[in-house]
Order: structure tokens, then sequence, then C-alpha cells
């Protein structure tokens, strides 16, 4: 259980942690000349007009957490929230999952139209690569792969064509488990990553519990994903509740039942807050954050 003290701590490092991705985010719309108004408009409402930016906020504690520098992991935590912001836009179209709310506003492509969603995503994801890659780094060769990886084919984007093609389907739990590692915990796990390469070497055993941690609450995380499109309702999750079943798509919830998805979402929280125990005390806002997933909202 977060304890008052340890939520309004860690509510005061996810403040700072948005604050300082906001800056580097709008900082590229505010100090570039814009070649095509129309798509700059669209990536700027696909990337600033909301957002909990659960991934930048990853990349900040994991990054502190092996002693890196705030200033360091601002690259890391904007490449990673361009490349989620480029993968809703593109989830959201009519081709994927044809949502018209994102964030509790219109969609890109119902804000703007279907090309300019396609473009304003292909632009962002481009951008997350040129915000790594522009900030020198002895590891940056790692991180750059990192992401590509976590990005890609073996990554987001192979869990995203898992997923269309389960819809109507009946995969099992493990089938379902291997679909959402790649869909959602790649990124996660990405961002930890890139926190942690931030700061020591690939072979430090701290990165191998990081990362072991960053796996079991990107599962977590899409397990409540799934029971919160039940539970919840359309004005507090800024997107149309139900929608998977209304997709025929298959859910924890569809297949261990509510209380046997909330279990099996528990049980992976506390997995990840045994994975950071060779980090000590330096670790427990992410074992926090890890604990208010679950009793709060993502």
């Amino acid at each position: 259980m977060v304890t008052t003290a340890n939520a309004s701590q860690l509510a005061t490092l996810r403040q700072i942690s948005n604050a300082r991705v906001e800056a580097t985010l709008t900082a590229l719309f505010d100090t570039r000349p814009a070649i095509a108004p129309r798509l700059e408009a669209a990536m700027h409402h696909g990337l600033l007009v909301g957002g909990k930016r659960l991934r930048p906020l990853l990349v900040y504690l994991a990054g502190k957490a092996l002693g890196a520098r705030e200033d360091a992991l601002d690259a890391p935590a904007a490449a990673i929230e361009l490349i989620h912001a480029y993968s809703l836009i593109h989830d959201d179209l009519p081709a994927m999952d044809d949502d018209d709310l994102r964030r509790g506003q219109p969609t890109v492509h119902k804000a703007f139209d279907e090309a300019t969603a396609i473009l304003a995503g292909d632009a962002l994801q481009a951008l997350a690569f040129e915000v790594l890659a522009s900030n020198p780094h002895p590891r940056l060769g790692s991180m750059v792969t990192t992401l590509a990886v976590a990005s890609g084919r073996d990554g987001m984007v192979a869990g995203q064509s898992l997923d269309l093609a389960a819809v109507g389907g009946h995969p099992d739990v493990d089938a379902l488990a291997h679909m959402h590692t790649h869909k959602t915990g790649a990124l996660i796990v990405a961002a930890v990553r890139l926190g942690g390469l931030t700061a020591v070497n690939e072979d430090d055993p701290r990165l191998t519990a990081l990362i072991r941690y960053a796996q079991a609450i990107g599962l977590a995380f899409q397990i409540h994903d799934d029971i919160l499109d039940v539970t919840g309702d359309t004005a507090t999750l800024g997107k149309i509740s139900g929608a998977d079943a209304a997709r025929f798509k298959p859910t924890y919830p569809s297949l261990l039942g509510l209380s046997g998805a909330q279990r099996k979402a528990n049980t992976l929280i506390e997995e990840a807050i045994a994975a950071l125990a060779p980090l000590g005390e330096q670790a427990a806002p992410l074992a926090d954050l890890a604990r208010y997933m679950i009793e709060r909202d993502h």
C-alpha cells in the first residue's frame, strides 16, 4: 500500500518529471520554423494535448535510482514519449482501433484527417530518434538500439500486429501475455532501460534488476488498462469505455474474470517490487509507482 507521505512524494516527483519532459517537447515546436504548418499542428495535438507521461517518469525514476543527472535524462524521456505519441495516433486510426477520443480530445484523424494523422505519427517517430541521437552520450549506440528494438518489429509494432490478428479470436492467457509484452511492455521496458543506461553500463546487475521490474509492471499496466476498460467511464478514461468488448478484442477480464485479472495484476506488482531489492532505498519511488498503478489510476 502507498502511504500518504509516499503518495505525496511520488506526486511531487511526477510533477517534476512532467514539467521537464513538457519543456523538452514544447521546445521542439517553439524553437524551429514550421515547414508544413498543418503537419506541425497535428503533431502538437497528438503529443502535447494531455497525457500522463508514465514512460518519461520511468526514465527519470530509473535513471535517478542509479545516480544519473536529471538533465541527462531529458532527451531519452522525450524520445520515449514521442514514440508513445506516434503509436497512439496510429492506433486510433480507422484501419486499427478506430477511436474518436484520446485524452478527452478528438483523436488526430478526427481533429485533422487520416492522411495528416499518418504523417504526424511518422514525423513524431523520426523526431524521437533525432532527439535521442542529438545528445552525445558514451552509451548512445545502446540507447538508440534500445529504442529502435522496442519500437519496431521485435517490440511494439509486432505487438500491434498480434493485437489486430487476435480480434474475434480466442487466445489463451499465455498468448495474450505474449502480445501485450510486445505491444505495451516493450516501451515500458525501454523507458526503464534508457534511464538506467544513462547512468550505468549494460552489464551492471542493477540494470538487470530494473528490467525485471519493468517487465512485470508492463504486463500489470496492461491488465489494469483492461480492467479500467470494463469498470471505468468515458469521462475518467478520456476515451470510449467498453471499446475492447465492442471490438471483440480478447482481454484479461474476458479470460480470467474481473477478480482473476485483478489478482494477476497484484501478483505482478509484487514481483516487480521484489525485483528492485538490489537497488535498496534508491528504488523506493519505483516501488511506490508500481503500487500506485494498481491502487489508483495509471
